[in-house]
């Protein structure tokens, strides 16, 4: 993730009216101090630079990939990438929604008969009444054909 400054770097570029490649500057700056600061490993410059690069397209720089010839196709097929990421933004999920989600896949991963002593271990702390209502919660982690009408 880009530091705040470098993201209000690039957008006073963008207001200004400076090229996208201007832009991607702040990015470059950024990459290189963390290069001297020993943030990690980049050994050339070029790593540097294209490290810098590849956060500019994915912060929503419209920073083109390289021309056909220019660099190797997969460099190309990454830059396209980051621009795409860039672009298909995610909200991320509430909290509330990925634990429950967390909570389904983990109890998949764990099988039927961890989730049968769940529903008898939770017996005791909902009583009688609370456990049909656990076991029908249960049985909706289990794969579609397991499913009893």
């Amino acid at each position: 993730m880009p530091e705040k400054e470098t993201l209000e770097g690039a957008r006073r570029d963008k207001e200004e009216g400076k090229s996208p490649a201007t832009q991607a500057g702040e990015f470059l700056r950024e990459e290189i101090d963390h290069v001297r600061e020993g943030k990690h490993g980049a050994r050339s410059v070029q790593q540097a630079i294209a490290i810098g690069l590849s956060k500019a397209r994915r912060a929503g720089l419209s920073l083109a990939p390289p021309k056909q010839g220019e660099t190797s196709p997969g460099v190309r097929k990454r830059a396209t990438g980051d621009l795409r990421k860039s672009r298909s933004f995610r909200k991320p999920p509430s909290p509330r929604s990925a634990l429950s989600s967390q909570a389904h896949r983990s109890a998949r991963r764990r099988g039927a008969a961890a989730r049968s002593n769940a529903v008898r271990r939770a017996r005791h702390t909902k009583g009688r009444q609370g456990l049909v209502p656990a076991a029908r919660k249960a049985s909706r982690t289990r794969p579609s054909q397991l499913r009893r009408g």
